[in-house]
């Protein structure tokens, strides 16, 4: 039974890990600069690894392989690229390892894997057949038999290496109980966030400030190119209203679109949602027990919104855990059941689903039905007017376009007048400025930034109707005046000042609680609004802090004690330590176990990642590794 499930998991990582390689090592060597050993040279050759070739072509098989199960996204192709070169690199110099060593892959451990792996391959002890095995290998991992082989010989190789290399690592008990120690050991956080986006509005900014600020960046600040622009619209709106549907087009129309106004089964839900993604078996029973609680005071009376933006952690939290209506296959099965079996106005036991439980109260149920005529005439009406519109809209283009075409430079006013246009001026355009008043499109903009003086653009499509366009008057780039761009200056100054002023605060905070002060006292004195942390362990969260990893120096800490200022990006974190619960050790036999297979498979992973760098290297060093840089740019270089 265990081969069996080793090699359907084998299969998976034919498919996929053949691929991609191990990711993290992947993206090491891809940001950390690498000695390129001894220059290689050649059109399609990107590496060579002993006497094997690894092409371009090599490469981009394998790309082609994953983008089979979706396009690669352009800004990270770069990644993928060299994730897949390093993932053949690291194939080729195991061979050349392998052969150092004297390690092979016998045929009958090939053979053995391959029955794991394509069990139908055999009827029996008998071959069912190369035709039949190549559209078995096809159908299953679509892929060819000799490169399937291949990989099948790689990932053995591979296996020989994993082994060879942590067959003597253990698990020691310290470790073990460190690890139990990690995942369990539990701290609840006092702290403050200082964001200065909230002090901004603080800062005063005074003239002889803003000129200094302005003196020494002028060289960022240019007034790019503007222009000043006469438009006349074609308002769609204004059509829409010159338009009239009978209740007879809305009758055809209901009856071409009935599928349409066809409703499923559909609930009204609220939830509250208890996260135990992550968690540990001792962190989901306590979870478990304050979802209970919570329960309770729903079904005794509790105001089921309040209770959701108290408990739950889901994004629906501030609007009371309400998820609007939801119809069947939206949700996971669990909840789905739930949701569809419970009348209106009832709310379930706990839920466990894949993301932890919940609690759902089912605000309205409706059951499948048609709507009628009635219900939906006044959508068909105006979306029969919305269409009325637009066809007249472009009929009336067409003969605007024409006009233009026919009269040359004719004032746009005149256009305007003849065709019942609204007109107006959009002053000091820049070409990355919108215009709501003319509606959405590239083409306005486009239009503007290449229309000479005085010119008539064509009517432009946009979602406010057609758009005629003429350039009135040009303002060229220039370096700024503080008059010109003072609004942006002073919101630079403030930002820059904000960011040091949330510094400050931060360090006094920290300097005030570390002497002694009292750390809510000290927060309020300095403006700052503390907030309180549930239990939290190592690999929990801190409610709009961040994860826990940031609060690491807490879990060393006695309560009482106040932590260094944690900078969070932009922001920063000031802490002390309410409460460090203890561990409890009579946990710690049922966990250690698992436990104990955590920690193997770490060490086990750390040390091949650095068998893995080290072989690299080492080959580099002998010259048996070699890049051609001029390739090897142009395949993770974006197009």
């Amino acid at each position: 039974m265990l081969d069996a499930i080793r090699g359907r998991q084998m299969g998976v990582r034919i498919m996929l890990g053949v691929i991609l390689g191990i990711l993290c090592i992947g993206m090491l060597l891809y940001l950390v600069p690498q000695d390129t050993g001894t220059e290689l040279t050649g059109t399609d050759v990107v590496a060579q690894v002993g006497d094997q070739k690894i092409t371009m072509a090599d490469v981009q098989e394998q790309l082609d392989r994953i983008s089979r199960n979706g396009q690669i996204p352009a800004s990270i192709r770069g990644l993928y690229t060299q994730q897949v070169l390093d993932n053949l690199i690291f194939q080729k110099s195991l061979v050349v390892e392998a052969d150092r060593l004297g390690l092979r892959v016998t045929d009958e451990e090939h053979a053995d894997f391959l029955k794991k792996l394509v069990p139908t391959a055999f009827q029996g002890d008998t071959f069912i057949g190369m035709d039949r095995y190549a559209a078995e290998v096809q159908a299953r991992f679509q892929m060819g038999v000799p490169e399937f082989e291949t990989a099948i010989k790689d990932e053995l190789l591979q296996q020989k290496f994993q082994q060879l290399v942590t067959d003597g690592i253990t698990a020691s008990d310290a470790e073990v109980h460190a690890e139990f120690q990690r995942q369990n050991e539990k701290v609840k956080l006092d702290y403050v966030v200082i964001r200065p986006d909230d002090l901004q509005a603080k800062i005063e900014v005074s003239d002889a400030d803003l000129a200094a600020y302005f003196e020494k960046n002028k060289a960022a600040y240019v007034v790019p190119e503007r222009r000043t622009v006469d438009y006349a619209l074609l308002d769609l709106l204004l059509l829409r209203q010159r338009a009239q549907v009978t209740e007879d087009e809305e009758k055809v129309y209901y009856q071409a679109h009935i599928d349409q106004y066809k409703l499923e089964d559909r609930a009204h839900v609220a939830h509250i949602l208890f996260k135990t993604v992550g968690k540990t078996d001792a962190e989901v029973a306590e979870i478990k027990k304050k979802a209970e609680d919570v329960l309770n005071k729903a079904k005794h009376g509790g105001n089921f919104a309040d209770l959701a933006k108290q408990y739950s952690e889901d994004t629906s939290k501030d609007k009371g855990g309400d998820l609007d209506w939801i119809v069947r296959g939206q949700t996971v099965p669990e909840f789905e059941s739930a949701a569809f079996s419970l009348p209106k106005g009832a709310i379930s036991d706990l839920v466990k689903t894949q993301y932890g439980f919940h609690i759902i109260e089912v605000i309205d149920r409706q059951t499948a039905r048609t709507q009628t005529f009635d219900e939906v005439k006044a959508p068909i009406a105006a979306q029969l007017l919305t269409e009325k519109a637009e066809q007249l809209g472009e009929t009336l283009s067409g003969q605007i376009a024409e006009e233009i075409r026919r009269s040359g430079r004719v004032p746009i006013d005149q256009i305007a007048k003849k065709f019942d246009m609204t007109t107006g001026e959009a002053k000091l355009v820049e070409s990355n400025q919108p215009l709501p008043e003319l509606g959405n499109s590239p083409a306005l903009l486009d239009t503007i930034f290449h229309q000479r003086v005085g010119d008539l653009s064509a009517p432009i499509h946009t979602d406010k109707g057609y758009v005629v366009l003429s350039v009135k008057d040009i303002q060229t780039t220039h370096p700024a005046t503080l008059a010109e761009v003072r609004d942006r200056v002073t919101g630079d100054l403030r930002r820059e000042k904000a960011v040091e002023l949330a510094k400050t605060r931060a360090d006094d905070l920290a300097k005030r609680a570390k002497g002694g002060e009292n750390f809510a006292a000290a927060a309020k004195a300095l403006g700052l609004e503390v907030k309180s942390s549930d239990a939290i362990t190592r690999t929990g969260n801190v409610p709009d802090a961040g994860s826990a990893k940031l609060f690491a120096a807490a879990f060393t800490m006695p309560a009482g004690q106040s932590g260094d200022p944690i900078s969070l990006g932009g922001n920063w974190a000031v802490y002390r330590v309410a409460q460090h619960d203890p561990v409890n050790q009579d946990d710690y036999e049922k966990q250690k176990s698992k436990l104990q297979e955590t920690v193997l498979q770490q060490k086990r992973q750390t040390a091949f990642d650095l068998f893995r760098t080290s072989l690299r290297t080492r080959l580099q060093q002998e010259g048996k590794l070699q890049l051609n840089a001029d390739n090897l740019k142009r395949l993770t270089t974006p197009a």
